[in-house]
């Protein structure tokens, strides 16, 4: 038996007085009942799930607030409005360490609408750096099976 498994054992007996004997009893072999549980004892997240986990949200999130930004430029989102502004100041912060990577950093149309090339080559990067610091977790768990995406 492993800390994952328990099994338990119940044993039930109906006891029948036997006629004319005080306090004695007979144990009668077809009213016996034996019930086996099994209960599965499953531990709560191991620290390197849960290091995995959180690692995952924040870059999860940092990647959102970047297609959010792609996506408002491109649809010519109102700067004016509260969320929009304040997507596109968050991930101002986000996009600038890629700002300047390449020549072309933001497409533009006549219309209003662009292509903000910077915010797709941060994304692919915090994305490359998402996968770099999972794989380092992972380097600290001795069995895969213990970490869960």
């Amino acid at each position: 038996m492993d800390d994952y498994e328990r099994t338990t054992t119940h044993e039930t007996t109906t006891e029948r007085p036997v006629a004319g004997v005080r306090r004695a009893t007979v144990v009668d072999p077809v009213d016996r009942d034996t019930v086996v549980e099994t209960a599965h004892i499953v531990p709560g997240p191991s620290p390197a799930t849960m290091l995995y986990r959180v690692v995952g949200l924040i870059f999860g999130i940092i990647q959102a607030v970047i297609v959010l930004r792609i996506v408002f430029l491109l649809l010519i989102a109102n700067h004016d409005n509260g969320l929009v502004s304040a997507i596109l100041g968050m991930s101002d912060t986000l996009v600038e360490p890629f700002r300047g990577m390449f020549r072309l950093d933001r497409v533009g149309t006549h219309a209003g609408a662009v292509l903000d090339v910077a915010a797709i080559v941060a994304l692919i990067g915090w994305t490359l750096i998402e996968m770099l610091v999972l794989a380092v977790v992972r380097l600290g768990v001795r069995d895969d099976r213990h970490v869960v995406a």
